[in-house]
């Protein structure tokens, strides 16, 4: 993972985005791309679901692909399977979307290796970045800084 490393300024950029498409949403409300969903829209962020598989989501339209995302969109969180994420990763760069997030367990290392020119943040958890920081997420950012190990 030659030059790859997640900053807080990445992490900071990210957030500054109101407009978020959220790949990997679920039906089941206990996965975690529907809990990354849920604290977002809690935040007050605007959010675009995105499952090929489902044409709803809490009510709003599900996108099928990142083609279908209306313009505004700026910033992807991805929470899918890595052979499925590098095809995102593509399509979201090709598509100008320049703020991208790959949740824990989303991304190879060949993938991760290919993101020239994106700010992407990697290895990370998006929840325990996502202010006010509570619960469990919470003590996770505390232990990480406590051990040094929190993106500078």
């Amino acid at each position: 993972m030659a030059g790859f490393k997640t900053t807080r300024k990445s992490i900071d950029s990210f957030f500054e985005q109101k407009h978020i498409a959220v790949a990997g949403v679920s039906r089941n409300k206990k996965k975690f791309g529907s809990i990354i969903y849920k604290t977002l829209e809690e935040k007050g962020f605007t959010l675009y679901p995105v499952n090929p598989n489902m044409e709803t989501y809490e009510g709003r339209t599900c996108y099928a692909t990142l083609d279908d995302l209306p313009n505004e969109v700026t910033a992807l969180v991805i929470n899918t399977k890595p052979d499925v994420t590098k095809d995102l990763v593509s399509k979201a760069q090709a598509r100008g979307i320049a703020h991208i997030w790959l949740q824990q367990g989303s991304a190879d290392k060949a993938t991760l290796n290919e993101l020239d020119g994106t700010n992407v943040i990697g290895k990370e958890c998006l929840l325990m970045f996502a202010e006010p920081v509570k619960g469990i997420h919470g003590f996770h950012r505390w232990l990480k800084k406590s051990f040094g190990s929190l993106p500078q």
